[in-house]
């Protein structure tokens, strides 16, 4: 499954169970419809995690345009009042930067993750982002 959506913030990352990282952000997604003749616009906002690499985290930011390739999972949890719940998350197996970062753009000597990745800009595991 592909999303393509702007970063809302930039990119974090999580140390879990001591040596695993985990890099999160959140984009949003517009939909564009039409309603009885009228232009209509919605927002989703959805939390996406990568495993691949914490060295993406700081290209990944703030309004920077993304396309994403994963999958969506449910993820349980137990509120404060002991009722189960649950959240739904897009693991992220492939990140695609359609636009520059406004912190690293300024930049152009800098060696991005589009530049590293293969032709299409895909961000693909090695060692390098390790």
């Amino acid at each position: 499954m592909e999303i393509t959506g702007r970063l809302v913030a930039d990119a974090a990352v999580r140390t879990i169970e001591g040596d695993r990282t985990v890099t999160n952000f959140r984009v949003a997604v517009n939909r564009r419809y039409k309603s009885q003749g009228e232009q209509k616009e919605e927002t989703a906002y959805i939390d996406c995690t990568y495993w691949r690499g914490e060295g993406i985290a700081p290209f990944l930011t703030k309004g920077m345009l993304v396309q994403l390739s994963g999958f969506m999972t449910a993820e349980p949890w137990v509120s404060r009042d002991g009722e189960p719940m649950a959240s739904l998350r897009f693991r992220t197996e492939e990140i695609s930067m359609l636009t520059k970062s406004a912190k690293n753009g300024a930049n152009e000597n800098k060696r991005t993750p589009k530049q590293a990745g293969d032709k299409k800009g895909v961000i693909k595991p090695s060692e390098q982002y390790n």
